[in-house]
């Protein structure tokens, strides 16, 4: 004869389990299979006390990575000590309700990755408004020398006509469209140079998109397959060096209409979950030295650039904290 189920097996709920398990099983089930649903009984219970561990557990956070010295390093004596290397571990370090990744992208797939859902951070970033639309911005983390052209010294004659006062026209260079200028693909020169590169003629831009993009952009100059390179001196110098190019063979030329420096920001999806991580990311800016991450910028400069970026960087974040 079968045996009829009890009442209160029929009643039980989630949150009853532990106080009815044993009697479930003692009155609900056959004889011969209380040993099977015991160990199983007891597997739930482990797992409904690890639940809370679990949701403790913070929500994931990826860090990218772009090839970008002297910010990040990725290869070499120096690798991992970039200045933004040093930074993102300190913020990791300052961030434990999060799960961190880090994950090494070139320019155009970090990008890709700012416009997706997941929780995802840059934090070697140029503010533009064209970005500010889709991308939660920090306050200005650090400052940095503005991009320049870099010229091998046999060509540097094709700049002369459009030198006045040491710094390049490049809207006049651009429209003359007799010389080619290396750019990395998808990467911010800031609003100003940004425009210009828009109203080039085609014929006059060479963009790269792969990984080691200055790296490849500087051996096509070395090649004469392009005349000038766009960047920050201190990347070009750095990746120069790497390439087995002697610094001496390059000369660099501000651009006019720039400002001498501009800054970096931290930049998080434009999701609740990276404008909430924006928020965080601003408390510990407030308090972190920023005389540190100046000085560790400076090291990369020229001797004779180090003394007026420290003072021009020292005053920049005075006014930012209203001093």
């Amino acid at each position: 004869m079968t045996r009829r189920r009890s009442h209160n097996c029929a009643k039980t709920e989630p949150s009853e389990l532990k106080r009815l398990l044993a009697r479930s099983i003692k009155h609900c089930l056959p004889l011969n299979r209380r040993v099977l649903f015991a160990l199983v009984s007891m597997w739930l219970i482990s797992g409904l006390t690890l639940l809370p561990m679990l949701a403790q557990a913070g929500e994931s956070l990826v860090w990218l990575k772009r090839d970008l010295p002297p910010l990040f390093i990725f290869e070499g004596p120096d690798k991992n000590q970039g200045v933004i290397d040093q930074l993102l571990r300190q913020l990791i370090a300052g961030m434990p309700q999060y799960q961190h990744s880090v994950k090494k992208v070139n320019r155009a797939r970090g990008l890709q990755m700012l416009r997706e859902s997941a929780l995802t951070c840059d934090a070697a970033l140029n503010w533009s408004k064209e970005r500010d639309n889709w991308i939660a911005f920090s306050v200005p983390v650090f400052r940095a020398m503005s991009n320049g052209l870099a010229v091998r010294r046999g060509d540097r004659e094709v700049l002369t006509p459009f030198i006045k006062d040491g710094e390049v026209d490049l809207a006049a260079l651009l429209a003359k469209g007799s010389v080619t200028l290396g750019i990395i693909a998808e990467r911010n020169y800031g609003e100003f140079i940004d425009a210009l590169l828009k109203q080039a003629p085609p014929q006059a831009l060479t963009l790269h998109y792969g990984n080691d993009a200055l790296g490849s952009l500087l051996q096509m100059q070395r090649l004469g397959r392009l005349h000038l390179l766009l960047g920050y001196r201190p990347e070009i110098r750095y990746q120069a060096q790497r390439q087995g190019i002697d610094e001496d063979e390059l000369q660099f030329y501000p651009i006019r209409g720039t400002g001498k420096y501009l800054s970096g920001y931290i930049g998080c999806t434009d999701t609740p979950q990276g404008r909430q991580a924006i928020i965080e990311i601003n408390q510990l800016l407030h308090n972190l030295p920023r005389d540190d991450l100046s000085e560790a910028y400076a090291a990369w400069l020229d001797p004779e650039s180090r003394s007026e970026y420290l003072q021009a960087s020292k005053v920049f974040f005075e006014q930012q904290a209203g001093h």
